[in-house]
Parts: C-alpha cells; structure tokens; sequence
C-alpha cells in the first residue's frame, strides 16, 4: 500500500515538475540527449562487473533510467499532457521490469507471489495513468 502511495506521489511530483519548466532550446536538448546516453553507457558498463540475476537487475535498472530520463527529456523540451503521461507510463514500466527480474532470484511460490505483485504493481499504475488521462 505504501508503495502505490509512493508511486502516485512519484507521479504527481514528476507531473508538477514537468509542468513548471520551461521549454528548453534545440542545443539544450541535444547536449541533455547525449548526457541521458552517455549516463546509460556508463551504467551498463558498470553492469558488466556484476554476474548472474544481479547483472540482469542492474541491465534492467539502466535501461528503465534511460527511457525515464527519455521520457522527461521529451517533456522538459515539448511539454504537453501526452509527453507527461509517457513520463508515468515509462516509469511503470521500468518499475515493472526491474521488479520481475528481481523475481528470477525466487523459486517455486515465492516466486509466483513476486510476480504476482509485479503484474499488480503495474496494473495499478496504468490505472492511475488512465485515470490521469481523465482529468488532463
């Protein structure tokens, strides 16, 4: 429960954020695209030191960062309501991801139940993305 509460917060907070800035210029976005690249290199070359399911986490985690920090790139230099909702839908996402690969460290029950609320995490946010929708 606490969880769902820090993810719609997350949510809100990106929202609020994305809303108050202001559009930022063509060079602007280019320097911020190749940082948000370079930041994804950099973490998964750090990946590459770790093995097993670890490594698999931390592939996940730094793929999930960058599409997030695509994400609010795009709304940082383009603010609109679709670009603010693809911000929440891509955090689901990443969260989803990285919470199933976690999953893969757990046998038999234990497992399923991980997954299970992976699956109920994620429906829970696009709930609160589609109800988002409603009120844009």
């Amino acid at each position: 429960m606490k969880k769902q509460h820090l993810v719609m917060l997350a949510l809100a907070s990106s929202f609020f954020v994305a809303g108050q800035a202001g559009a930022m210029t063509k060079d602007e976005y280019k320097v911020a695209k190749e940082k948000v690249e370079a930041d994804y290199k950099v973490a998964k070359a750090q990946c590459d030191t770790m093995k097993d399911n670890a490594k698999d986490v931390c592939q996940k985690e730094a793929k999930g960062k960058e599409e997030v920090a695509k994400a609010e790139l795009e709304q940082q230099y383009q603010p609109s309501d679709s670009h603010a909702r693809k911000v929440a839908e891509e955090k689901v996402k990443a969260t989803y991801e990285v919470a199933k690969e976690k999953c893969d460290d757990q046998n038999g029950a234990a497992k399923d139940a991980c997954v299970k609320q992976a699956k109920a995490d994620e429906a829970q946010g696009k709930a609160d993305i589609k109800a988002m929708k409603k009120t844009m």
